[in-house]
This record gives structure tokens, sequence and C-alpha cells, in this order.
């Protein structure tokens, strides 16, 4: 009797990266019965694949247990373990490169992700450069499974139930009688965060006939939720109060999710939540924007004014006369496309 396919995924980070998975997984799982899928990951983002009940998830430890060559030596041999049929590295970095070099001296079928490298560097360098839209990162996980022979349609929509909010939650947020709209104003470099002050203006418009979540983390990101929380009447902040597997449930329950182009935008696409979508040194052509959003929710930096844009795939490279770049993007464009858009999905 053959064997059903098993794929061994290697994916650990960044959590944007790793949500724009789950798109890739449904299809997968969907359109191909019977295969296997164990997906290799930090433990922190197993609650993203909670709607997978097939999907064996391993959790590496890397800075003891798997920590280093010898490290990566024992997880291979405890992978190896579990017999897959084929490798698929969606990461591509130094701990995979080396994940992957031990599963082909033992003669496994071993397959990779194309970042697309030098496409990305002509699309962000400052001389000649090449302005046009990338493969999106779900096309390009989604390829290396098609490699494999397995059929995944990206482009067939689904519905996604949100997910449901337990009596706890509930009486810890304000009721629902006007849309919840989640704003994530924060994002891992500076170079992809809209200025506060013109994030309050947004904020202090759109909470007087919204309820207003606030998604970040970290103390510094803690503290300006909670000032904005205490200054508007509608304004509720999420930071360090849930853990994920909350934080996802009410995200699947927002009417919008207006973030930058971070990971709080790709966790609400997961749902089908409409995402609107701000970007500064980097841009949507990267190949970055939540999956299965309108090219109209993405609002950039003016390029009129800023030609060198994008300047970075992520945001880390500002350079100089380019640090109020995301102050091109007018706040009343911002609330009027969020209200736009709220009109039509409701």
């Amino acid at each position: 009797m053959k064997r059903s396919p098993h794929v061994l995924v290697f994916r650990f980070s960044a959590m944007g990266d790793v949500a724009m998975m789950v798109p890739v997984l449904r299809k997968l799982f969907h359109q191909n019965s019977g295969v296997q899928v164990t997906l290799v990951t930090r433990p922190f983002y197993t609650p993203i694949f909670n709607e997978f009940p097939q999907l064996q998830i391993v959790t590496p430890d890397f800075k003891s247990t798997h920590k280093g060559v010898k490290g990566l030596w024992k997880l291979f041999v405890a992978l190896k373990k579990l017999r897959p049929s084929a490798v698929v590295d969606l990461h591509a970095v130094l701990r995979t490169h080396l994940l992957r070099f031990f599963f082909r001296l033992f003669g496994y079928r071993v397959l990779k992700i194309n970042k697309g490298r030098s496409a990305k560097r002509r699309l962000t360098r400052v001389k000649n450069k090449i302005f046009v839209p990338l493969q999106s990162t779900p096309y390009r996980y989604a390829e290396v499974f098609s490699k494999l022979g397995f059929d995944i349609d990206l482009t067939v929509s689904e519905h996604i139930d949100p997910l449901p909010l337990t009596e706890s939650i509930r009486q810890s947020l304000p009721p629902k009688d006007r849309p919840w709209i989640g704003i994530a104003p924060f994002a891992a470099h500076p170079g992809k965060v809209y200025p506060l002050d013109l994030m309050q203006k947004v904020i202090a418009f759109l909470q007087q006939e919204h309820c207003i979540f606030l998604f970040g983390g970290g103390a510094s990101e803690t503290h300006q939720c909670e000032l904005w929380e205490k200054a508007y009447p509608n304004v509720t902040s999420m930071a360090n109060r849930y853990a994920l597997k909350e934080e996802l449930a009410i995200i699947s329950n927002l009417s919008l999710m207006l973030s930058m182009d971070s990971a709080n935008g790709h966790l609400a696409a997961n749902y089908n939540i409409p995402v609107v979508t701000l970007w500064g040194q980097t841009h949507p052509f990267a190949g970055f924007a939540p999956f299965g959003q309108p090219d109209s929710f993405a609002l950039s930096a003016d390029r009129g004014q800023y030609p060198k844009l994008p300047t970075s795939v992520y945001g880390s490279h500002i350079p100089k006369g380019y640090q109020a770049a995301m102050r091109s993007i007018d706040p009343k464009h911002v609330i009027e496309r969020i209200l736009v858009i709220l009109s039509q999905n409701h």
C-alpha cells in the first residue's frame, strides 16, 4: 500500500511570514486529500495554525537543545524519525540551510523557496530602480509545493468564519453596537511606522463612531496604546493583555484592520478581514502585502516627493532626507479609505 505523502516544512520566523503560510496550507489540505504536513516553527506561533487539526507542529528550542550546529543535528535526528517523504524550506536562512544539507546527505528530496532576492534588490536600489510588482510571498510558498506535485489554487477565495469569543473575553470588551476597528500602529523598523501624531489624528476621528482596538507589544508600545486608551472613550488597548490565541479571536471579529507593513495585517487577512496598510520605506510591490487584499487598500508614501522609495524590503534603511516620507500619507486620506471600505462591507 502506497504511503501518503508527508511533507516536512521549515518556517521559523518572522510572525508575518509565518502567518502568510495559512492560506497556502488551507489550499494544500483542501485540494490534496491525504497529505500529511509537519511544520517546524517557533512555539509562540502555534495558535496561528489552530484551524488545522491535521497539522503536526514541532517547536525547536534554539536557545538550548537545538542551539548551534550540534543542536541542529539533534533536531535533524528527531525530524528524520518522522520519515517525511519530502522536505520544504520556506525560510531559507543559515539554520535551514544546514538542516537541508543534513537531509540531502541522507537522500531526502529537499526543496526551498525562491525569495527573489535579486529582483528585490532591483526594486529597492537607488539607481536604475526597476519599479515593478514582484511575486507575493504566499505564491512563492505555493510554488514550492507545486514542484512536489500538489495542486494549490490561491485565486479561489474562501469564506472564513470568525473565531468564537469566550464569555470572559466578551465581558472585557465593549459591546459590538458599532463597527470594531483594529489598529496596529507599530512595526519592527522605524521606516515602516506611521508618525504617531498623525496616527493619533486617525484614532481621534474614527473612535467617535467606532470601537478602536490597539495592538502592540513591548513596553514602549504598550505605554503608547494605554495613553491613547486613557485619552479617548472608545479606544481599548490590546497590548500585552491577551494571549495570541485570544488576540486572534478578537482580530477575526473585527470589521477592519489598519496596519503598518507588519504581522497584524497578515493575521487579519487570514480571516478575510479588510486590511488597510500604510507603507513608508517599504512597498507592497515587494510581495509582502496582506493576502487577498485589493491594491487600493494599500496606501504608500508619495514617490513623487520621495522617488527612491522603496528603499528597503524590511524598512531598516532610511536614506538621508527620507525620515518624514510617511508624512506624505494624509491622515484624511487614511480615514476616508477606511470609511469607504466599511460602507461597502456593511
